[in-house]
C-alpha cells in the first residue's frame, strides 16, 4: 500500500579533513559540541570531504611517529615529542585520547576510499570516527584493508562488498575530486569546515564559534529554504544499499 511521508530539507555542512590530522579529531569533537546545542540539528546535514596532508607518504609501520614528524618537518626527536604531548593535552581537554607512542605511519587514500563508500550507505560519519580513533587511540594501520574491513563490520556495513571496493580501486576518483576541490576552494589546512557553502571555519575552533555560525548560516538558509516539507508519495524502490522493496 502507498503511503506519504514527508522529505525534510537539510541545511549542509561539509568538512574536509584527514584521517592522519590530530585538530581534525578535535575539530570534529568542537564541532559536535556546537552541533548538540544547535536547536535545529536534525536539519543539519554533515558530509565529509577527503583530503592529504601528505599525499607521497609511504606507509612505514616499523617507523616511530616522532621519526616521521623530526623527518618530516626538519626538528629534532624531542621536539616532536613535545609537540605531541601539547597536542594530546589538547585532546583530553575535549575527552579523546591521543596515543602517539603508538601511532602507525601511514598514507591515508585508501582510508578516504572507505569513508567514500561508507558514505553510499550512510555511514560516514560512523567510519570517520573509527578511522581516527584506530589511528590516534588504537594505534592501527589505517592504510591496511583489514583494519579498514574491521571498521566496517563495526560501522555495520557490508564488508564482502567493502573488501572488493577497496581491492578494485573503487571510489579513488571520488577522493581525488574532493582534493581538487578544496584547492578550488583555497583549503590551505584542515580541518575546514563549509556552512551553505557561504561561511567557513578553518582549524579546530572552539565550540562556540561553530554554534554561532551554525545560528547564522542555518538563519540564512532557513529564508532561502521555507519549513515546508516535501510529500513523497511511496511505492517500490530499490536502495544503495542493494535492497528492493
Amino acid at each position: 500500500m502507498e503511503t506519504t511521508t514527508n522529505v525534510i530539507p537539510k541545511m549542509k555542512v561539509e568538512i574536509w579533513s584527514d584521517v592522519m590530522c590530530p585538530f581534525c579529531y578535535i575539530g570534529k569533537r568542537k564541532f559536535e559540541s556546537a552541533l548538540s546545542q544547535f536547536e535545529h540539528q536534525n536539519n543539519v546535514e554533515i558530509i565529509w570531504h577527503s583530503f592529504q596532508l601528505a599525499p607521497d607518504l609511504k606507509t612505514q609501520p616499523d617507523k616511530n611517529v616522532y621519526q616521521f614528524l623530526a623527518e618530516h618537518k626538519g626538528m629534532s626527536i624531542e621536539q616532536a615529542k613535545g609537540m605531541d604531548d601539547q597536542i594530546t593535552l589538547m585532546a583530553k581537554g575535549v575527552g579523546l585520547v591521543y596515543n602517539f607512542d603508538k601511532s602507525i605511519v601511514a598514507n591515508s587514500f585508501n582510508a578516504h576510499r572507505f569513508t567514500h563508500f561508507a558514505k553510499q550507505y550512510g555511514k560516514q560519519n560512523e567510519v570517520e570516527e573509527l578511522l581516527f580513533r584506530s589511528y590516534f587511540t588504537d594505534g592501527k594501520n589505517i592504510d591496511d584493508y583489514a583494519t579498514l574491513i574491521q571498521c566496517g563490520e563495526e560501522a555495520g556495513l557490508d564488508t564482502t562488498a567493502l573488501k572488493i571496493a577497496l581491492e578494485n580501486g573503487s571510489y579513488a576518483d571520488e577522493v581525488r575530486k574532493d582534493i581538487y576541490e578544496a584547492q578550488q576552494l583555497g583549503v590551505r589546512g584542515v580541518p575546514f569546515f563549509v556552512f551553505n557553502r557561504k561561511y567557513a571555519i578553518s582549524g579546530a575552533q572552539e565550540s562556540k564559534v561553530f554554534l554561532e555560525t551554525l545560528e547564522k548560516s542555518f538563519a540564512e538558509w532557513r529564508k532561502e529554504n521555507p519549513e515546508t516539507a516535501l510529500e513523497v508519495i511511496e511505492g517500490k524502490v530499490c536502495t544503495p544499499q542493494g535492497e528492493c522493496k
